[in-house]
Formats: structure tokens, C-alpha cells, sequence
């Protein structure tokens, strides 16, 4: 692999990851406003060149950002109502009653402090919705009333996106307009925050799911692409068998893709899909990256994951095409899982980085996962959004992972382990090294982002309202962390 071929290995650098959910917005969740933009010059503050996102698509069952009902649209929760403000589309007092109302919604949610080493704060996605929704809707129709819809930005908007914009409008039955207005407005937001990221040298680093839900307007617009029989129910689920995170296995429940039709027309819809999420992030992260090489196929009807078989699947075409299209692919392969030396050829093959997770790293002496055993061309993470927090790992380990995880970062790790990961994943010889925020503020396991499985419960870690000062001390010390690592260039 050549460093140069990948603009997301360009550099020796480092990242945090964090949602945009779980930024301390004024309505129960974060948005693209103001804490958003505050979070991009904490990033620039503390030597951060890449702020690493979950996918913000259309927000799905369970909350779950990997279920999304649409590859291309946005989540309209994440639109900042402030920004909507100043584009004349809504008043102050709609703003602030809004914010109230989200707090009245969601009391009793978000009491915690991060100084405490413990976070109860939470994403209330119903307060969200009961704060904002009313909002849109007077936005939009003041959007209407001033010939929004007429505007050469809506124009170029609704050209550019129109390949998959009608299949959003139909699949919603968007009649008056009311959801282009708001994927055109997501859009917007969108850019501005990128624009700003790109002045503070700050680069966004997305994830897109390799699996898209049979409820989307994906599978709605396009059946033919996707394993269906003849009532559009799923042939074959999606999945993954058991292993450390479900004994059961994790039952996804998507179709799987139909190779034969998107063979027939050069893959098309996934060369589109990649470069949407190329043009709103400067990076992206391929979930499930082994399902282009082989996926499990699990009988349709199945309760648990338990049953199922590896089947081949047409990555390595699907890949050459995308290049061929977009040139070189600044995609980054989650490699996790089922890896064979054919997946790892597959990802070398197309110049894709994969991923290395120190959580991972002392089960056995010669874990692959250790830092000596890292690769340059990688991304390390201490723990990704599936894993606990670094501090509640730490608390789970057996006697014998806890020994080695002392002797290989030194005897004071057991202290303070999240800050021990820190600096492992920073002295890595891996190009990239991403921590998530929870473990740059050294939180306990009540600040878990997801436990992979669990469809209720999950996907609601938030910063509390006091972030800011605990996360300038923490900038200072990720600063000199990432200069004396060689990650500031």
C-alpha cells in the first residue's frame, strides 16, 4: 500500500471520535450549531487533525445510526434551529422555546457532571423530536412563503441530488416539499460545518454501513438490488455469528445485496453511495468491511444469529468500479470480525488502511493487536463505539489481561488505564490514531456508547452542559501528547 494513494494516510496524525449526537446541543441532542463548531476548535485546540463521526443518515429503529431509512439523506435532529434563525426561517422566540421545551421533555435526564469520572447525561431522541418538529414546520412554511423553492441554491441543490432526492420524496410522500426543504437545509448546515473544519485544519471522518434497512427508501426505490422474494421480503439475513460481544450473535436483519443486478449496471448506486459520503466527509469508514469479501447469511425467519453460513460476495468488482469512477478512495476498511488473509488482500489491494483496537490487544502474549505488531498503514483505536469505555474495560479484565496491560504501559496504567491507552495508540507506528471522547475524559463505563446486540438502550452518551471546561484542560495534554508522538505536523 502507498501512503500517498490514500488521502486519509497522508499524514502521520491523530482524531477523536464523538457523534454529533453526543454534543451538548440546546434540544436533547447535538446538532450542526454552535456546539458543533465549538467542538471543531476544541479539536484544532488540542493538535486533533480528524473528527471521526457515526453516520448521521435518517436515524432508524432502536435510535441506531447504522439502520438509517435513506444511504444519502441526513437526520433532520441534527439540524441547529439557531442556524435556521439566521437564515431568517425562524425567530428567537422560536428558538428559545423550542430549547425550553426539549428540557421539559427530557427531565430528569441529564444531571451529571463530567469532573465525576461518570456520565448520565443522555440523547433524548423523543424530547428532540417533540422540540424540533414544530420548528421545521414554521421554518418550512417561511421557507415556502419566500420562494425558497425557487431560489437558484434549492435549484442547484434539487440537479445535483436528484438521483436519489425524488426516490426520498416519494418513499415519504412528500407532496408540499416539506422533506426536500429539510435535506436542502441538512445540506447547508452540513457544508458550513466542513467549511469550518477545513479553516481550523480539521478534516471529518465519516462511517458508512455496509448493510442498508429493508425499510429505506434504498430498498423502496431500488427492490432489484437487494435479495427479496416476491412479496419484498428478505431471502436471506444479515448478521454476524456469536462471538465476545453476543453469545447469541448479532441478528441485523437487512437484506443482502443482489451481486447480479448491480454487476448489470457497472454498481452504480454504490459508486453514488461512496461518493455522497465522499463529498460530505473528508474520509470515510466502511463498516463491516469483511462483509465485501464474505457475509453471513442467516435463513430468513431465524430469531438469533446462531444459524447461518459465510457466503462470497463481489467486493473486489464493486471497489474497482468506485475507483475507477472516483480515483483513489479515501476509505478506511473496519476489518474486524471474520478476517482472512483474502480479506486483508482485498483492503491492500485498493490501498485501504484497517483498523487496529488495543481493547483487543492483551488476551494473549503475541496479540496482533499490540502496539510493536501495528502497521503503518493503520487506524488504532483504544476502543471504538461497540467497545466499553476504556475505564470500564480496565474494570472487566481477567486477572491475567490485567497483568499483562500493566506490564506492557508500566504500573502506574492501573491508575489511570484510559490515559495509558492514550498514549499507546499515540506512539503507535499506525498513521492515524483515533480516540474516542469518553476516553479523553477518562469516563466510566456509564458512558458507553453502545453494546452491540441490544437493540433497546443504546446510542445515547452525551456531553453534559459543562464540557467545556474539563475538555480545555484535556486539550492542553492531547496537544502535547499528539506533538511529542510525531501527530501535529
Amino acid at each position: 500500500m502507498s501512503l500517498a494513494r490514500n488521502p486519509v494516510m497522508a499524514h502521520r496524525s491523530a482524531g477523536v471520535l464523538a457523534h454529533l449526537s453526543s454534543l451538548a446541543g440546546p434540544c436533547a441532542i447535538g446538532d450542526l450549531g454552535d456546539c458543533a463548531f465549538e467542538f471543531v476548535q476544541w479539536c484544532a485546540a488540542a493538535g486533533l487533525s480528524w473528527w471521526q463521526m457515526l453516520p448521521v443518515g435518517p436515524i432508524g429503529p432502536g435510535d441506531s445510526p447504522y439502520a438509517s431509512t435513506s444511504s444519502f439523506a441526513g437526520e433532520p435532529l441534527f439540524l441547529s434551529l439557531e442556524r435556521l434563525r439566521d437564515e431568517g426561517l425562524l425567530s428567537t422566540r422560536d428558538v428559545r422555546e423550542s430549547a425550553r421545551a426539549a428540557a421539559r421533555f427530557s427531565r430528569g435526564t441529564m444531571t451529571s457532571r463530567i469532573g465525576s469520572r461518570s456520565s448520565s447525561a443522555k440523547t433524548n431522541y423523543d424530547a428532540a423530536r417533540r422540540a424540533k418538529e414544530p420548528a421545521f414546520l414554521r421554518a418550512f412554511e417561511s421557507f415556502r412563503a419566500d420562494g425558497g423553492f425557487e431560489s437558484a441554491r434549492y435549484a442547484a441543490f434539487a440537479q445535483r441530488e436528484k438521483y436519489w432526492l425524488a426516490g426520498w420524496r416519494t418513499y415519504l410522500n412528500d407532496a408540499l416539499g416539506y422533506h426536500a426543504f429539510l435535506q436542502f437545509a441538512f445540506d447547508a448546515q452540513f457544508t458550513t460545518l466542513r467549511d469550518h473544519a477545513i479553516a481550523h485544519n480539521v478534516k471529518l471522518l465519516g462511517d458508512l454501513p455496509i448493510f442498508v434497512s429493508l425499510e429505506s427508501a434504498d430498498v423502496a426505490e431500488h427492490p432489484e438490488l437487494f435479495r427479496l422474494d416476491r412479496l419484498g421480503r428478505p431471502e436471506v439475513l444479515t448478521g454476524v455469528p456469536p462471538d465476545c460481544f453476543s453469545k447469541d450473535g448479532q441478528l441485523w436483519g437487512h437484506p443482502h445485496y443482489r451481486w447480479s443486478a448491480h454487476r448489470a449496471d457497472g454498481f452504480r448506486w454504490w459508486t453514488q453511495r461512496i461518493a455522497a459520503s465522499l463529498r460530505r466527509f473528508h474520509g470515510v469508514r466502511i463498516d463491516h468491511f469483511v462483509g465485501f469479501h464474505h457475509a453471513y447469511e442467516i435463513p430468513s425467519g431465524a430469531k438469533t444469529a446462531r444459524t447461518g453460513a459465510w457466503k462470497p460476495q463481489a467486493g473486489e468488482e464493486l471497489l474497482a468500479a468506485a475507483r475507477k469512477k472516483l480515483g483513489p478512495l479515501a476509505l478506511i476498511a473496519e476489518d474486524l470480525g471474520a478476517v482472512t488473509h483474502e480479506v486483508v488482500a482485498l483492503r491492500t489491494r485498493f490501498d485501504l488502511p484497517g483498523m487496529k483496537v488495543l481493547h483487543h490487544a492483551f488476551g494473549c502474549d503475541n496479540s496482533g493487536e499490540l502496539l510493536h505488531r501495528h502497521e503503518v498503514q493503520s487506524v488504532v483505536y483504544p476502543g471504538t463505539h461497540d467497545n466499553d469505555t476504556t475505564r470500564g474495560w480496565f474494570q472487566a479484565l481477567s486477572p491475567s489481561e490485567r497483568t499483562r496491560f500493566v506490564a506492557y504501559c508500566g504500573a502506574d496504567s492501573a491508575r489511570a488505564p484510559h490515559e495509558a491507552m492514550m498514549r499507546l495508540a499515540f506512539a503507535s507506528r499506525a498513521q492515524l490514531a483515533v480516540v474516542a471522547l469518553q476516553d479523553v475524559l477518562g469516563l466510566d463505563r456509564s458512558a458507553r456508547m453502545n453494546l452491540p446486540g441490544r437493540g433497546q438502550g443504546q446510542w445515547r452518551w452525551r456531553l453534559p452542559s459543562d464540557w467545556r471546561t474539563h475538555c480545555t484542560k484535556c486539550a492542553k495534554s492531547v496537544q502535547r501528547l499528539a506533538a511529542i508522538t510525531g501527530r501535529i505536523r
